[in-house]
């Protein structure tokens, strides 16, 4: 069973699972991650999550603001690396970096290439409606997720699958796919086939103003938009007390009345909440109003009284 020296490169939770596999078969080298970045209330420099993961295995950890300077490639180079593996690291690779490694560099991404390339293919394929997705494992180029193809794995997209727990489930995958390949990388990597890029669909990055509900959509098309931003940024309306997000719904088989605005009550009892959509219904589970933690429907109704055709609106007011 062949050991190499690998120098991992990755920044969120989405990457560790790959790191702890790969680190009980080969030697890592270094693990690189993007610099500490402002969070919380006080915007204090936070490690990211491989950082803080990596600083209680002992291994060694960089995180440079970038690897275009020669003294990175120069530290780079130091390792002797047989492979770099990245995932989700979050910087540009140069050409100079590309080249350093014997077996070049390998980068599992959370999709099937070349269908959603770039920053969000999670939430992008659940927003879609994809009933399929996978990891895809290719040989890193210079361009965004467009290298040769050495594996893909697939895995179902489940009706009440949300961004949060596809992430968990390819991240597991993403383990094992990476451990396979590093395993035969020799042989992988001279039978790697090029993508079409005529099939290419990117997926750009997610923003907090587009996961506003338009309740004039389709009820199978808010039900995605919900689970695709769920558990950030949340998928958010404003409700007759302010501003909340919707954080669990689903399609009821209910016309919707010809009186009713888009986003106004239709049904309301003890523990049910029915909104109008653009052909229907969704029955809302699950919520946040602003400030306040998750709650079901049932505790969101005992807190105020809600009457059919009270609305919920994309704008304030």
């Amino acid at each position: 069973m062949p050991r190499y020296r690998i120098v991992f490169m990755g920044s969120p939770d989405f990457a560790i699972p790959a790191l702890q596999k790969l680190a009980k078969k080969h030697h890592i080298c270094a693990v690189y991650t993007q610099p500490a970045k402002p969070a919380g209330r006080g915007m204090k420099p936070t490690p990211v999550p491989v950082a803080t993961y990596t600083e209680d295995t002992g291994l060694a950890l960089f995180s440079p603001q970038s690897l275009l300077a020669d003294d990175v490639h120069q530290q780079l180079a130091a390792h002797k690396a047989d492979l770099f593996v990245v995932v989700a690291y979050g910087l540009l690779l140069p050409k100079a970096v590309l080249e350093l490694p014997r077996f070049g560099c390998i980068n599992g991404h959370a999709s099937l290439l070349p269908r959603w390339r770039g920053a969000a293919p999670i939430q992008r394929a659940i927003a879609a409606g994809d009933r399929q997705t996978g990891i895809s494992a290719m040989l890193m180029d210079e361009g965004l997720d467009t290298g040769k193809l050495l594996a893909r794995r697939a895995c179902q997209i489940d009706d009440t699958e949300t961004a949060g727990s596809l992430h968990d489930k390819l991240a597991a995958l993403n383990a094992k796919l990476l451990d396979d390949v590093v395993m035969d990388i020799a042989s992988l990597r001279a039978a790697a086939t090029p993508q079409d890029d005529s099939q290419a669909i990117y997926a750009a990055k997610i923003s907090s103003q587009e996961a506003e509900i338009d309740w004039s959509r389709d009820s199978a098309a808010l039900d995605c938009h919900i689970r695709a931003f769920t558990p950030f940024p949340g998928a958010w309306c404003h409700g007759p007390k302010g501003r909340l997000r919707i954080l669990r719904a689903r399609p009821v088989a209910m016309e919707r009345p010809q009186n009713a605005a888009a986003g106004s009550v239709v049904f309301v009892s003890k523990n049910a909440l029915h909104l109008a959509t653009g052909d229907g219904a969704l029955a809302i589970e699950q919520l946040q109003p602003a400030g306040k933690k998750p709650m079901s429907v049932a505790d969101f109704l005992n807190g105020q009284k809600l009457t059919n055709g009270q609305l919920f609106t994309a704008q304030a007011g």
